[in-house]
């Protein structure tokens, strides 16, 4: 599935081609919720990196987290792209997988399917004023990464797209 996304000034444009596009993961951790995840959580998508276009590309800039955070002396190896004009999070890339690309479900523009399930994940991070669904078989809950990659979650439930 070909996902097209852009910041919200409009300044970046970008395409990236997905085998796994449905948005179920929804992360509270503390990266996530401070540089993306105005709801206390965010949502990154499985993309492909080397079919990733970009228009505007003069107009980003890159962020590597701290890891440690709040003493912030480790920094993470992965890459949050982000729009330097409107501050809009496009996606995460991370040179120990550098096949992928994680694209916030947030800045796609194309409509993207409804997840059967949806994942809340790094829920040790997750403040108080964040409201949590119950756990059921469609809401699961997970006190840190759960074992189950983006990829292998999207074929255990046939959802692979072409």
């Amino acid at each position: 599935m070909l996902l097209e996304g852009s910041c919200h000034c409009g300044s970046v444009r970008f395409s990236v081609e997905s085998h796994a596009p449905y948005p179920y993961m929804h992360c509270y951790c503390s990266i996530c919720r401070k540089t993306q995840g105005g709801g206390g959580f965010a949502i990154n998508l499985h993309a492909e990196a080397d079919s990733l276009k970009v228009e505007g590309r003069e107009h980003m800039g890159v962020y590597r987290a701290s890891m440690d955070h709040p003493v912030r002396s480790e920094r993470s190896p992965g890459e949050r792209h982000f729009c330097r004009e409107c501050a809009s999070a496009l996606w995460v890339w991370d040179p120990r997988w550098p096949e992928l690309l994680h694209p916030f479900a947030s800045c796609i523009d194309t409509p993207l399917p409804t997840p059967p399930q949806r994942c809340h994940i790094l829920l040790d991070s997750k403040p108080a004023w964040v409201p949590l669904p119950p756990e059921t078989a469609a809401d699961r809950h997970f006190p840190e990464y759960p074992d189950e990659a983006l990829i292998d979650w999207h074929r255990r439930h046939g959802l692979i797209t072409d």
